[in-house]
């Protein structure tokens, strides 16, 4: 588990070396993919579907994001960030009449399904000042015509070195932006059939555009600019990554797969990748994992997918798992091995193949979680298994139980020292983070999620000099054994200002009581 968090200029709250570590904090997971309207390469917190909708329109035919988003919330997510891409997509215009120009209005989000209007009126302006007017923009929804949001903006002016210049007011828009040409005279006040007793409101002239179907290089964005996954750098921390197909017809691509299974790994999360819709036995998915060279203890991948109706290409059940593991960590922890009794799927969710105990078997070796049916008829998700293959210290962690375990106690202590780059280095702050590491730990223990109380902190502050461009702040030392795991396993976190710098530790010292 190697690693490095850089926090740039993000800005979070950094909790006081007084307070005990947080036990379990609710599982977060984020999503990337196309929807049909909302921000771009933004990433917005939803708590439920119907939160989803109102942001980002409804499930839609050329996306697998909406019904994903549903299924999670559906078993049991609560926090979801979501990530909208787009290939060329196109806001909206609106056309503003401005006797004989014309104020152009762009709307902020693309995409067909973003209904905006403007209006326009001259309240409270003095008769003699004929360069100012007053602009309300709206965003309704486009089914029932229902106010969404709104903006207005008093006493804006066409005059471009004006300290209110239109397309200075609403450069911070959420909703449009100006555009030249600018207009030789303020628009017009907007009203029905020419009556100042009438006001109405302008639609759109030309409708936004949703862009063509996405590419890998959609998905994985650019991190300078922080689109497609790198729009996760403005998030503090999650828990699981899942890039729905970029439509139910087809699979995600290897590049943008391996592209989020580096970003995951960098991250701390687990990436949820769906096993290609070619694969129809077993022996396929063997096979095909064998050919794609997935290899990682921070992915994990499930078969078969879940069966759709007749002459209708299967769905997917990455958005179900995201959920299911969500729930799952809210009622026993993350360190909790499902691969005996399962975990049961939201009901309706069937395979679209039936796996027998022999199969089964054959798939947890390779690293694949079965999708199987208990003798009520239910669907359970077993094997407890990542993709983990190839070097001696994945293969550590080819329980999905154990390195998602790992994972949490690690980025929960980072998030948790962070304080520390801003104390004064000396043996009192040795102390206090070996006390408050050390007491979140023995809390794991008490319930249940280590082996035993026999753990290790160890801890420097400012003993070393300053290397390459990380400047150092402290190095805490871990060993603990988790539940199902035959060894201790050991991490060094190297916290300071630039971020956290995680790697697993040989022949660490253990102490024996």
């Amino acid at each position: 588990m190697t690693g490095a968090t850089g926090r740039g200029f993000t800005v979070h709250e950094v909790g006081g070396d007084d307070r005990p570590i947080e036990l379990s904090p609710e599982t977060t997971a984020a999503f990337v993919g196309r929807a049909l309207r909302g921000p771009l390469d933004t990433p917005v917190l939803v708590g439920s579907f119907g939160e989803f909708r109102r942001r980002f329109g409804d499930c839609w035919s050329h996306s697998s994001l909406g019904p994903s988003v549903r299924a999670f919330f559906e078993n049991g997510g609560r926090r979801l960030y979501v990530v909208r891409v787009a290939n060329h997509a196109r806001g909206a215009l609106l056309c503003l009449p401005a006797s004989g120009s014309a104020l152009i209005l762009r709307a902020v989000e693309p995409g067909s399904a973003e209904r905006l209007r403007a209006a326009v009126d001259y309240d409270g302006i003095d008769g003699a000042d004929g360069d100012r007017f007053n602009l309300t923009l709206q965003r309704c929804d486009p089914g029932s015509g229902r106010v969404l949001d709104q903006e207005m903006y008093r006493a804006l002016s066409h005059v471009a070195d004006s300290p209110d210049f239109v397309g200075e007011r609403l450069a911070a828009s959420d909703l449009a932006r100006a555009e030249a040409p600018w207009p030789t005279r303020r628009p017009d006040p907007t009203l029905a059939g020419g009556s100042r007793y009438a006001p109405d409101w302008a639609g759109h002239v030309q409708p936004g555009t949703d862009g063509g179907e996405l590419s890998d290089y959609d998905l994985i964005g650019s991190q300078r600019a922080g689109t497609g996954l790198f729009a996760l750098d403005a998030v503090a921390d999650f828990d699981l990554l899942y890039l729905p197909p970029r439509a139910r017809a087809t699979d995600t691509g290897p590049a943008a797969t391996l592209a989020a299974e580096l970003y995951a790994r960098a991250r701390g999360a687990m990436l949820i990748v769906d096993p290609p819709a070619a694969w129809a036995t077993c022996d396929d998915a063997v096979r095909g994992l064998r050919t794609l060279g997935y290899a990682s203890p921070n992915a994990c991948m499930y078969f078969p997918r879940p069966g759709g109706a007749p002459g209708e290409p299967a769905p997917v059940a990455g958005g179900a798992l995201a959920g299911t593991l969500c729930r799952n960590d809210r009622r026993r922890g993350p360190g909790w091995s499902f691969a005996e009794d399962g975990l049961p799927l939201k009901a309706g969710l069937a395979p679209a193949s039936m796996v027998n105990a022999a199969d089964a078997r054959q798939l947890v070796l390779a690293g694949i979680n079965p999708l199987v049916r208990d003798a009520t008829g239910r669907v359970r998700l077993t094997g407890c298994a990542t993709l983990a293959r190839g070097s001696e210290s994945h293969r550590l962690f080819k329980c999905l139980a154990t390195r998602r375990l790992c994972l949490r106690v690690v980025n929960t202590i980072d998030r948790a020292t962070r304080w520390t780059v801003f104390e004064r280095a000396d043996g009192r702050l040795v102390a206090r983070v070996r006390h408050q590491v050390a007491d979140y730990l023995g809390r794991l223990h008490a319930e249940g999620v280590l082996v035993s109380d026999d753990f290790l902190v160890l801890c420097d502050a400012g003993s070393r000099p300053a290397s390459g461009n990380c400047r150092h702040g402290i190095t805490l030392l871990l060993v603990f054994q988790p539940q199902g795991c035959r060894a201790p396993l050991s991490f060094t976190l190297h916290q300071s200002t630039s971020g956290c710098r995680v790697s697993m530790t040989a022949f660490a010292p253990f102490p024996r009581g």
